[in-house]
C-alpha cells in the first residue's frame, strides 16, 4: 500500500465516524432542513475524500418536489445525487450490507428494497406515495441494479405509480462518471464480481474522477401509465448520455 493510498483511506475512514457520530447525535432531533444540509455537507465531502468532482451539467432545473429517477452505475450514485439535490432513496437491500456507508445511508432516509417481496413492495410504494404527498423528494433507480458506463438496462417501472397516485412529476436525472480525457472511467464501474471493497480502493488508486449529473427535463404523470413514465425517463437519459440500450 502507498502513503497516498493510505492517507486516503484514512481520511475516508474519518469521515465514516464523523457521519457515524453526527447520525446518532445530531440526526435524532435535527428537522428536515437540517438534515438536508448536513446529508449535503457530508456527500460532498465524501467525494472529495475519493477525488470525485462534482458537475452540474447543462439541463432542467431540479424540482424541489418531484420522484427522480436515474441511472445506476456506481456506489457513488446516491452520494453524487445528494451532494446536489438531497433526495429520500429507494434502493435495493444489498445497498444495506455495505460496510458503514449502508447503516448511514439508511439514517439519512433510504428505503430498502427486498427482490421479489410483493408484501414489501407494496408496504414501500405505501410509503413512498406518502413521502411525495408531503412535498419530500424521492429518488430510485429503475434498472434495479448497477450497469457499466455506455449501457442503459431495462427499467422496472413499478414504483412509477407512486408518481401518479400522488400526482408529482417525473424527473429523469442522467449521470457519467468521466476521466480527464473525457471518456467513460473505468475504475468507477461496479458490476460482477467487482466487491464493494474493491470498489473504493479501485476509485482511490485511480485518476481523479469528474461526475457529471444532469437533471432532464421533468414528465407529467396525471393521466400517464407507469410503463409510459418509464420508457419515456429512459429514453430521456439514453438520449443525455448517448448509450447503448441494453433490451
Amino acid at each position: 500500500m502507498t502513503i497516498q493510498l493510505g492517507w486516503r483511506l484514512a481520511r475516508l475512514v474519518f469521515h465514516l465516524l464523523r457521519g457515524l457520530a453526527t447520525c446518532a447525535l445530531v440526526f435524532p432531533w435535527a428537522g428536515a432542513r437540517l438534515r438536508e444540509r448536513l446529508v449535503r455537507r457530508w456527500s460532498a465531502r465524501l467525494l472529495g475524500i475519493c477525488r470525485v468532482r462534482v458537475e452540474h451539467m447543462a439541463g432542467a432545473a431540479p424540482l424541489a418536489h418531484a420522484l427522480i429517477v436515474s441511472n445506476h452505475i456506481s456506489w457513488l450514485d446516491i452520494f453524487v445525487i445528494n451532494a446536489l439535490h438531497p433526495c429520500r432513496f429507494v434502493a435495493k437491500a444489498e445497498i444495506r450490507a455495505w460496510p458503514v456507508l449502508g447503516w448511514l445511508v439508511a439514517q439519512a432516509g433510504t428505503v430498502f428494497i427486498a427482490r421479489g417481496n410483493r408484501r414489501d413492495l407494496r408496504h414501500i410504494f405505501k410509503g413512498l406515495v406518502d413521502a411525495l404527498g408531503q412535498g419530500q423528494r424521492v429518488a430510485f433507480f429503475p434498472e434495479g441494479t448497477t450497469a457499466s458506463q455506455g449501457q442503459l438496462l431495462p427499467f422496472h417501472a413499478n414504483l412509477l405509480e407512486a408518481a401518479i397516485d400522488a400526482r408529482v412529476p417525473v424527473q429523469p436525472y442522467a449521470l457519467a462518471y468521466v476521466d480527464a480525457r473525457g471518456g467513460w472511467h473505468a475504475a468507477v464501474d461496479y458490476t460482477g464480481e467487482t466487491t464493494f471493497v474493491d470498489s473504493i480502493l479501485r476509485i482511490l488508486q485511480g485518476e481523479p474522477v469528474v461526475a457529471r449529473l444532469g437533471c432532464l427535463a421533468p414528465i407529467a404523470s396525471e393521466g400517464a401509465h407507469r410503463r409510459e413514465l418509464g420508457a419515456q425517463a429512459r429514453e430521456a437519459i439514453a438520449q443525455a448520455l448517448g448509450t447503448v440500450e441494453v433490451q
